[in-house]
Formats: C-alpha cells, sequence, structure tokens
C-alpha cells in the first residue's frame, strides 16, 4: 500500500472512530468524517466503500491498540489474584474518571446495533470482548484460581454492569462495589484446596467435641 494511502487511511480511522465513539454510528454522518479528517467525502469513499467498512476498521484498530493496552497492563499487574482484581478495578475507576467518559464503545455499539445482529460490527466487538475474557483467564490460573475461566466470566459480568450503572447514574461508587464482590469471589477460589478442606474439618469437629 503506498505510504500516502496508508497515512489516509489511519486518518480517516482515527476520525471515524472519535466520532463514533463520542456520538455513535448512527448519528454520524460520512460528511462529518471527511471534515474531521481533512479531506473530501469523495476521498474518503475512494478509500472505503461504505459507513459500514469504515466502521469495521476502525473497530479493528481500536481492538488493537485494546490488546496493545492489555498486553502493558498485564506486565504491571501483581502476580497475587487478590491484588490483580483490585488493580484491574481501579484501572476501570480512573478511566471513569476521564472527563467525558461515555464506557465501553464496543459495548454501546453492540446496543446500538442489536437489531442487527449479523452486522460486521457486532462480531469485531466480541471477539474483543471475548479477549479481554480470556487474557482475565490467563491472569487468574497463573494465580492459582479454581475455575479461572468462571471466575473470569464473573468478573467480566461485574466490570460490564459496573460500566454501565456508572454510566447511567454518573456514580463511580457502582465501581468500587463491583471491585469488593470481584477481590470476594477471588479470595474464595484463590484459598488453596487444602486450607478450604481443613477448615471443613474443624468446623465440623467443633460441635462433635462439644457433644462428647
Amino acid at each position: 500500500m503506498p505510504k500516502d494511502k496508508s497515512k489516509t487511511d489511519r486518518r480517516i480511522v482515527e476520525a471515524a472512530y472519535y466520532l463514533f465513539y463520542r456520538r455513535g454510528f448512527t448519528r454520524v454522518g460520512v460528511d462529518e468524517i471527511a471534515a474531521r479528517a481533512g479531506i473530501t467525502k469523495r476521498t474518503l469513499y475512494s478509500h472505503f466503500r461504505s459507513k459500514d467498512d469504515l466502521l469495521a476498521a476502525a473497530l479493528t484498530r481500536h481492538h488493537e491498540l485494546d490488546l496493545e493496552r492489555l498486553q502493558s497492563f498485564a506486565r504491571h499487574l501483581p502476580e497475587d489474584p487478590e491484588a490483580m482484581v483490585e488493580s484491574f478495578f481501579d484501572q476501570l475507576l480512573e478511566w471513569a474518571a476521564t472527563p467525558r467518559w461515555s464506557g465501553s464503545g464496543f459495548t454501546r455499539l453492540a446496543v446500538e446495533l442489536a437489531d442487527l445482529p449479523g452486522h460486521p460490527a457486532r462480531a469485531i466487538a466480541a471477539r474483543a470482548k471475548g479477549v479481554t475474557e480470556s487474557w482475565l483467564t490467563s491472569l487468574l490460573a497463573k494465580g492459582g484460581v479454581a475455575s479461572a475461566a468462571e471466575m473470569a466470566r464473573a468478573i467480566m459480568l461485574l466490570m460490564e454492569g459496573a460500566m454501565a450503572l456508572m454510566l447511567i447514574h454518573g456514580d463511580r461508587t457502582y465501581g468500587r462495589s463491583a471491585a469488593g464482590i470481584a477481590g470476594a469471589l477471588v479470595s474464595a477460589a484463590a484459598s488453596p484446596a487444602g486450607d478450604r478442606a481443613g477448615s471443613g474439618r474443624r468446623a465440623n469437629a467443633g460441635p462433635s467435641r462439644r457433644r462428647r
């Protein structure tokens, strides 16, 4: 691909993602994207056949950036699973505190296109969320958390629910509540099996001694 075309593609994609994220796919027109990218509408269509194709390109690029952020984030996470989950939600709360925060672009897009299950953008959004869930599963398994895949799914539910409610109410305490629940779940799942069994035996032994 010629260098100039590649640079123009990137400029269009960045302009489109910014506008789609801020205002939604259906509310943003191609004229507005072209204006933000500093090109004509005709030039835009010479690079992307349709607004749907442009949306797919914008989401693919955003997914690539998400992967880079996850990899960078993972390098600085503590190994202890409880501390790791706490740090994960701390990052979420910091993000939610940024000006004009509007939640996950992938989630908002899936809701916006809820009546179009076959839309290619829905598949890209689902893949992005799946990558995050797999990433969490890997980290939890490495930390010795039992049923890591199920725990990762629970954390995804808490994260998505927290984002939705923080967006609805403008109240970040929903994120803190989700963090507390996630921490408690991980703490229970990360307890060594032997300790859990021993605790159970001790709990059962107490009443029997009292009966004697």
